[in-house]
């Protein structure tokens, strides 16, 4: 399935007005699964914590005098209780906060693989052109509203009735009025187009956006 060469603009209102051509390079790109897998699972790498933690003998607490002498009991030797073999002492080959999962991503592996994920969503008619949502005070009626009239002129109902990652909404700046209007929509997530990411297109159903114009000029910049 090919992705059209044109898609209409909705406003606040759910009225269509106009339409913007796709620009090839970013909605025509083939899909590379390999690709977008091996961009995607590396992003979600980087962006993974490490907290799991276990002290070894050195970092117990305990005390390091010997138990009993070396010879002479009848028990094994030991040189200290703090030892892994010991109850409360250091763990072996336990995890450790110091390791790294960060992997490298070439910058052109990162712009082909965004550049496939934007062509399969729009192949697949899960974009939606805003020209602008109209939000001038934070109120999340104001933005609930206005999604359920985006969603009946776009025919996408999925988005009224998916209740996690139901859309990712990118905006062509930064909106505090829009984000914090959008917050409390737990299936809707927020984002920058400069910081749009294959992860989280595809983490959500749909993608919206706002003021194509100026998003498909910031997205060509930054696959250029």
């Amino acid at each position: 399935m090919s992705a059209p060469s044109e898609l209409p603009i909705f406003s606040a209102a759910g009225k269509q007005v106009g339409t913007i051509a796709l620009p090839e390079k970013l909605f025509a790109a083939p899909w590379r699964a390999d690709l977008v897998h091996q961009v995607t699972t590396a992003m979600q790498a980087n962006a993974r914590q490490n907290r799991a933690h276990t002290k070894d003998r050195a970092e117990v607490a305990g005390t390091g005098k010997k138990p009993w002498k070396q010879k002479g009991t009848g028990q094994a030797r030991h040189g200290s209780k703090r030892s892994p073999i010991w109850r409360h002492g250091g763990v072996t080959f336990g995890p450790r906060n110091e390791r790294d999962y960060g992997e490298k991503i070439n910058k052109k592996m990162r712009a082909a693989a965004l550049a496939s994920v934007l062509s399969k969503k729009a192949a697949a008619g899960e974009i939606i052109l805003v020209d602008s949502f109209g939000l001038t005070a934070p109120k999340t009626a104001a933005a609930k509203a206005v999604l359920e009239q985006i969603a009946r002129a776009a025919s996408a109902e999925t988005l009224l009735a998916k209740k996690a990652n139901a859309a990712l909404i990118a905006l062509p700046a930064y909106d505090a009025s829009a984000i914090k209007s959008f917050a409390n929509l737990g299936n809707i997530a927020t984002e920058e187009v400069r910081n749009v990411n294959p992860v989280a297109v595809l983490a959500a159903k749909y993608l919206i956006i706002e003021s194509p114009a100026e998003a498909f000029a910031q997205l060509a910049t930054r696959l250029a």
